[in-house]
């Protein structure tokens, strides 16, 4: 064989065999520019031969958009109808340019035809994600990971999609073992340091992103230090949607036994008993139970109710809670939202042991504000920040080592006062035990003044 200076040193090779053979060469050392060169050969020399267009399909997948890829293997699966490996490949490229109805069609029925692939049911996960549909998405991606569990793509795809559903914990189950079985793959431990981050862990996510750091390359590298950066720079120490939504999830169904059998759990019943001494003649109440959990305040407040209403975080809590059939209406989402959406439209908000998982309460007392009218009252619990030689004189409110918020009673009262709040009732109280310990409480109700 001759070479020919004038295509770069594209050999003048005379049959297929040898294009593919040089084709293949130039793609095993990495020389995507050469393949595609000897491949292109290929499809002119054998427009019918769905192998060439499958091998410069495979070689442009570096160099080339995403829409020539999917041209390339549309070519060879046209060819080849019923080669398993080309449709896949297809499919996959039609996701990354955009045609997701289209490959999520493919996946679909090559997941029909071998259930038992997991990258069929990593894409069809894919697709599921980009059309919306993020549960079927996530029984997808669990899917893939069940068949190949050591496959780190499928684990990261899995872990992303947990996280993005506010099941970060799960995820972090799922890339611990990962992480020590890719002890140099720095894509698996910025991910775990993600995860971290999204629970509001911020050491151990400096440690999963450090040492992702020292063993990534380019782009990733410099996104993991700016994630590095911030923390250092003390982002991050908050508690987080995600935390307490998966916290909750998992603790549902035993949810009841503990806190109440095990904890001592009395915050729904201190607060209808404080509600009472103040509003002695209330009935017919338009009443919000925020962070409603199972439904514990539901059954203490359901005879004040004419209309109860409960909004939590964790669906598994809020479908517990439907099963007591007490509310009128339940919800999955945050509180401060859930007050911002109906302006005067409740007459008691209660939040029972929900305040621990917030430390800033500002945004809280102003969405309270908004959603009752005048004369309309906030009863609620926190736990209480002691006063002492350990606790600085200037914090409002500190995370504690279970997780939990502990308010100063000054941080409390000033709050509820800012936003128009009078308060009617503060008082010592124990919500629960820990460890058998009366845990530090503070009970309050407080009405919104004109």
């Amino acid at each position: 064989m001759s070479a020919d200076s004038s295509t770069g040193g594209q050999p003048h090779l005379y049959t297929l065999d040898q294009i593919f053979r040089f084709g293949y060469d130039r793609l095993y050392a990495s020389d995507h520019v050469g393949a595609a060169r000897a491949f292109r050969v290929a499809v002119t020399t054998d427009p019918r031969n769905g192998e060439a267009w499958s091998a410069l399909a495979e070689a442009g997948g570096a160099e080339e958009p995403a829409s020539h890829v999917a041209a390339c293997f549309q070519h060879a699966v046209i060819l080849d109808p019923g080669n398993w490996t080309w449709r896949l490949m297809l499919a996959d490229a039609l996701r990354q340019c955009g045609e997701i109805d289209a490959a999520y069609a493919l996946f679909r029925a090559l997941a029909a035809d071998r259930s038992d692939s997991a990258p069929a049911r990593l894409g069809l996960a894919r697709c599921l994600g980009a059309l919306g549909r993020p549960e079927e998405a996530l029984e997808e991606y669990r899917e893939a990971v069940a068949l190949r569990p050591s496959d780190s793509e499928s684990v990261l795809a899995l872990a992303e999609a947990l996280t993005a559903s506010g099941d970060a914990l799960a995820a972090v189950e799922l890339l611990q073992p990962l992480s020590r079985q890719f002890e140099e793959a720095a894509s698996v431990h910025h991910a775990l340091g993600r995860c971290w981050l999204a629970l509001r862990e911020p050491v151990k996510a400096l440690a999963a992103l450090r040492h992702a750091r020292d063993i990534a390359e380019g782009d990733e590298a410099a996104a993991i230090d700016r994630l590095i950066a911030a923390l250092e720079a003390g982002e991050g120490a908050d508690l987080s949607a995600a935390y307490v939504r998966a916290l909750f999830d998992r603790y549902a169904d035993r949810f009841d036994q503990d806190l109440v059998g095990k904890l001592g759990y009395a915050a729904p019943d201190l607060l209808r008993s404080a509600v009472d001494r103040l509003m002695p003649a209330a009935a017919g109440l338009r009443i919000l139970d925020l962070g409603c959990g199972t439904g514990l305040a539901g059954v203490s407040f359901r005879s004040l109710a004419a209309h109860l209403a409960g909004v939590d975080l964790s669906p598994r809590m809020v479908e517990k809670a439907r099963q007591r059939a007490l509310y009128d209406d339940l919800t999955v989402g945050d509180v401060v939202e859930a007050m911002e959406r109906t302006a005067g439209g409740w007459d008691l908000l209660v939040a029972a042991d929900v305040l621990v998982y917030l430390g800033d309460l500002v945004p809280v007392f102003a969405a309270a504000a908004r959603a009752l009218p005048v004369g309309g009252r906030f009863a609620a619990t926190v736990e209480r920040l002691p006063a002492g030689p350990e606790t600085q004189a200037t914090e409002s409110f500190v995370l504690g080592a279970t997780r939990r918020y502990a308010h100063a009673e000054s941080y409390v009262r000033e709050t509820a006062e800012a936003a128009g709040f009078t308060v009617r009732l503060m008082e010592p109280c124990t919500p629960r035990r820990e460890k058998g310990v009366p845990v530090p409480g503070l009970l309050f109700v407080v009405e919104r003044g004109r």
